[in-house]
């Protein structure tokens, strides 16, 4: 059985990111083509929010095709949470509509959006996307401890922020984006899963995210690859030579 889908609602919250929001839009008008040419009965609109803002941010998203809605909280759950509100005026039908997440230090790629398209007319509820760190961004000890926890093709089921899709009827049950400074994506997931929504975990559309040590929330994924990415590496280099210590 086909899902009804009349539209999908794309939402980018912004804090001072002139360096990368051009990257990430214009990834976003690749990813807007696609879906134009492989679904062109889905409309696919983008909100950019821009979160106290004192860069170009402003002037960047101007460029493009999105509509643009300013906040003042310095919060990534709120600016989340008012883009949804805005793109979602219109919809008719929530359980029809499909909101796409990803932020503005990311990329997605041009099958981002027909991913998403195709899973909720499969009748999925979530999709919860995987991420790659711009290897630019990293140390050679990241990037060997981030080979070394990662499987290329296969889906971890980590939740990012950056790469997370949920139905709107969904959102709205899972009480939607928390006003927090990180964790409102997992708590996201974590509500709507108790509400028994069903989730497809997925590295199909994987996004390219920044690598930098210092993100725009306290840890968020900057965090994790500045304090987390190692110690996990080393416990699966630990827990392997154990292993092979038992197997000799």
């Amino acid at each position: 059985m086909t899902a009804a889908l009349d539209g999908v609602v794309v939402v980018i919250p912004v804090h001072d990111e002139e360096a990368l929001l051009g990257r990430c839009l214009v990834a976003m008008d690749e990813a807007r083509a696609d879906a134009a040419r492989l679904a062109p009965d889905v409309p696919v609109s983008v909100t950019v929010v821009l979160d106290e803002c004192s860069d170009q941010s402003a002037a960047i998203a101007a460029r493009f095709d999105v509509e643009v809605v300013t906040v003042h909280a310095r919060a990534v759950g709120f600016a989340r949470s008012a883009g949804v509100t805005a793109a979602l005026r219109e919809a008719a039908e929530p359980s029809a509509v499909w909101i796409a997440n990803t932020d503005a230090d990311s990329a997605v790629p041009s099958n981002w959006l027909t991913v998403q398209i195709d899973l909720a007319r499969q009748g999925v509820d979530i999709m919860v996307g995987t991420v790659r760190p711009d290897v630019a961004d990293l140390t050679d000890e990241q990037l060997d401890a981030w080979r070394l926890t990662h499987v290329p093709g296969v889906a971890n089921g980590h939740v990012h922020g950056a790469n997370l899709g949920i139905r709107a009827d969904v959102y709205r049950r899972a009480g939607g984006f928390a006003s927090v400074p990180e964790h409102e994506d997992v708590q996201l997931v974590e509500h709507a899963v108790l509400a028994g929504a069903r989730v497809e975990a997925t590295d199909a559309c994987w996004v390219l995210t920044s690598g930098r040590p210092v993100g725009r929330t306290p840890g968020g994924y900057a965090g994790y690859l500045r304090d987390g990415l190692l110690t996990r590496a080393e416990g699966i280099r630990l827990e392997a030579a154990r292993a092979a210590r038992l197997s000799a």
